[in-house]
């Protein structure tokens, strides 16, 4: 199996002697899949095993322009120890003299926001189901003291049956004293504690997840504006504004409320989301039947 041969032990939580380092000899290379800032994704065939995966490719020269190695580094430690379905793995990492390379889970279905800019919104029962997977994805992160601080639809892929995927952990952390006070993140996702400048904690991924919800539901986020100051402006007072159309239903609402709360205290907490009347009447029931 794949993720059985690290390189040489440090990635994907293997422990004992040394492995056989990977190189790209390994790999059939395939169609590219994204682009992205450092590099580009391609579909890829580990030789021996004949596993699918994403190889996702990074220049260092475009890394240490932009003074993200450390980032990296510390995106690959939190993503190589998580163990969740909604969660891509990742099984490995190695490099060469100009590029490090990402052995990453591969998804088939590709990315969310593409498919949320395509249907311009989801519908309830789409959206409840995908919340509540989220959920239980972001709670298990929480377990292991890792905030990930940047759910967003660009963030998220789609698996082969339909299962969301978080993807992106490069402003998570590993916080075990759950307090931070960086500010980071997108925009529009910013809870009001991060654009205030204080101390954040495990429930700014809260935050993020009913802002996540809107999204889905709306089709937009909840505190657009024309400028960064007016949509700061709005995420601290909290100004929430439920369009007539699309129809959205009272409770979809009351979901959303209970979760964009200024007071991070107050928020829903994740694991009492699949216990909300929206979710229970929306959300896939074998879902919701399998629990946490």
């Amino acid at each position: 199996m794949l993720a059985q041969r690290q390189d040489a032990g440090q990635a994907a939580g293997t422990s004992g002697g040394p492995k056989r380092r990977w190189t790209i000899d390994d790999f059939d290379i395939g169609k590219p899949l994204g682009k992205g800032k450092f590099g580009n994704v391609y579909l890829a065939r580990e030789k021996q095993s004949k596993y699918i995966v994403a190889l996702k490719v990074l220049f260092k020269s475009q890394l240490q322009q932009s003074n993200v190695e450390h980032q990296l580094r510390r995106e690959i430690e939190i993503q190589a120890h998580l163990r969740h379905p909604n969660i891509l793995r990742l099984y490995g990492y190695f490099y060469d003299k100009e590029k490090v390379y990402l052995i990453l889970e591969y998804a088939a279905r590709g990315e969310l926001y593409k498919e949320l800019v395509r249907c311009n919104h989801f519908d309830e029962r789409t959206s409840a189901t995908y919340i509540l997977s989220l959920a239980r994805a972001l709670h298990y992160c929480h377990t292991k003291h890792v905030i990930h601080r940047d759910v967003k639809p660009e963030n998220l892929l789609v698996g082969l049956n339909g299962e969301l995927k978080i993807s992106d952990f490069g402003w998570s952390v590993h916080a075990p004293s759950n307090r931070r006070k960086t500010l980071c993140g997108t925009l529009d996702y910013l809870p009001p504690e991060m654009v205030e400048g204080k101390e954040h904690t495990t429930s700014v991924d809260n935050w993020s997840l009913g802002v996540l919800t809107y999204e889905f539901l709306f089709g937009g986020p909840p505190f657009e504006a024309p400028g960064h100051q007016e949509t700061y402006r709005r995420i601290v007072r909290v100004d929430i504004k439920f369009p007539d159309k699309p129809a959205v239903s009272d409770s979809a609402k009351a979901f959303i409320s209970k979760l964009l709360v200024k007071d991070a205290h107050r928020r829903l907490p994740l694991l009492e989301v699949q216990n909300d009347p929206w979710i229970k009447a929306n959300a896939d029931p074998d879902m919701l039947a399998r629990g946490n």
